[in-house]
C-alpha cells in the first residue's frame, strides 16, 4: 500500500552529448528578404554615384582643352588628353600665383591643424583628468560651441580683427584656425578612456610635473590626436568664407579663394580648363593626407563614436 502511494522520483533531463551543440542564431542580415537587400543595395549605389559623379567630371574635364569642356559628353574624355598642357598653363598663369596659393593653403592648414591638435589635446586632457571648479560648466560650453556653425562666427571675427588692425594679414586666418571645439570634445572623451589614473599617480609620485605627465599620456592619445588633425586640416583647407572676408591681397589668399576669383573672370584671361585643373590639384593634398593617416583616423573616430 505504501509502495503504491509513493511518488515517483523526478526524472532528470537528458544530458547533452559532447557532440551536441546549440544551433547558432542566424544573423539579421541573412534573414532579410531578397527584396529588402536589393533595396538597400540600390540606395547605397545611388548615394555612391551622387558623391562620385562630380569627382569623375572633375577628373575628365581636367584632361580637356578650353573648347571641349562645354561640348560633347561632359562625363567622358575628349579627342585628346591635354592634362599635361593644362597643368603647365595652370602653374604659369599670372606669374605662377597658383603655387603661392597652394603654399598659403599648406601653411594655414598644416600649421593651424598642428597647433589646434596640441591645444585641443591639452584641453581635453585637463577636462578629463584634472579636477578643478567649474569643469563641467566648461565642458558644457565646449559642447555648445560644437553645435555652433562656423559661418556664424565669420562676421564677428572680421569685426574683432578689424578693430585690432590685423585684417589682410596671415594671422587673420591662422588664429581662428587653431580653435577646435570638436577637437577638445574628442580629446576629452578619448583621454578619459585611454589614460589610466594609475599612470598619473605614478608620475606624480616619481616627481614628474604635469606637463611631463601629459607628454606620457599623449602617446596613448595618438589616435585621437591624428583624428583631430585630419578634421581640422580638411576644415581649414576647404574654408572659403573666412579667408575671403579677411584677405584682400591675392598673395595671401588660399587656393579656394584664388580659384573662385579666377572663376569670376568668366574665362578670360584665365580659361575654364585652367580653373578645373586647379580644382583637381587642390584635392590631391587632402586625399593624400587621408590615405596616409587612415588607420589612425579610423581608430580615433570609432572610439569617439562608441564612447
Amino acid at each position: 500500500m505504501t509502495a503504491a502511494l509513493r511518488t515517483p522520483a523526478p526524472t532528470r533531463p537528458p544530458t547533452q552529448t559532447p557532440g551536441h551543440r546549440r544551433r547558432p542564431r542566424p544573423h539579421p542580415l541573412t534573414t532579410a528578404s531578397a527584396a529588402s537587400r536589393l533595396l538597400v543595395l540600390a540606395v547605397m549605389s545611388l548615394f555612391a554615384v551622387y558623391f562620385l559623379l562630380p569627382v569623375w567630371w572633375l577628373v575628365v574635364s581636367a584632361t580637356k582643352g578650353s573648347g571641349e569642356i562645354f561640348s560633347g559628353n561632359g562625363f567622358w574624355f575628349g579627342d585628346g588628353l591635354a592634362l599635361v598642357e593644362n597643368v603647365q598653363t595652370l602653374f604659369r598663369a599670372q606669374g605662377g600665383i597658383y603655387s603661392r596659393w597652394l603654399l598659403n593653403s599648406l601653411l594655414y592648414a598644416v600649421g593651424g591643424a598642428v597647433v589646434s591638435t596640441i591645444l585641443a589635446s591639452m584641453c581635453g586632457y585637463a577636462l578629463a583628468k584634472l579636477p578643478f571648479p567649474g569643469r563641467e560648466a566648461v565642458f558644457g560650453t565646449v559642447l555648445a560651441a560644437v553645435l555652433l556653425p562656423a559661418p556664424v562666427l565669420a562676421i564677428p571675427l572680421y569685426l574683432v580683427f578689424s578693430f585690432t588692425g590685423t585684417i589682410n594679414t596671415f594671422w587673420a586666418v591662422f588664429i581662428p584656425s587653431i580653435v577646435s571645439p570638436f577637437g577638445v570634445y574628442l580629446s576629452r572623451i578619448y583621454a578619459a578612456s585611454s589614460i589610466p589614473d594609475a599612470l598619473i599617480e605614478a608620475g606624480r609620485m616619481d616627481g614628474a610635473g604635469e606637463l611631463r605627465i601629459f607628454t606620457m599620456g599623449a602617446r596613448l592619445m595618438a589616435p585621437a590626436m591624428v583624428t583631430v588633425f585630419l578634421f581640422q586640416f580638411v576644415a581649414i583647407w576647404t574654408n572659403f568664407l573666412l579667408p575671403s572676408l579677411m584677405l584682400a591681397d591675392t598673395s595671401l589668399q588660399p587656393v579656394t579663394v584664388g580659384l573662385v576669383g579666377w572663376r569670376e573672370l568668366q574665362g578670360y584671361p584665365i580659361g575654364y580648363s585652367t580653373v578645373v585643373t586647379g580644382a583637381l590639384i587642390s584635392v590631391v593634398p587632402v586625399v593624400a593626407m587621408f590615405l596616409s593617416l587612415q588607420s589612425f583616423w579610423s581608430k580615433g573616430l570609432a572610439t569617439g563614436a562608441v564612447k
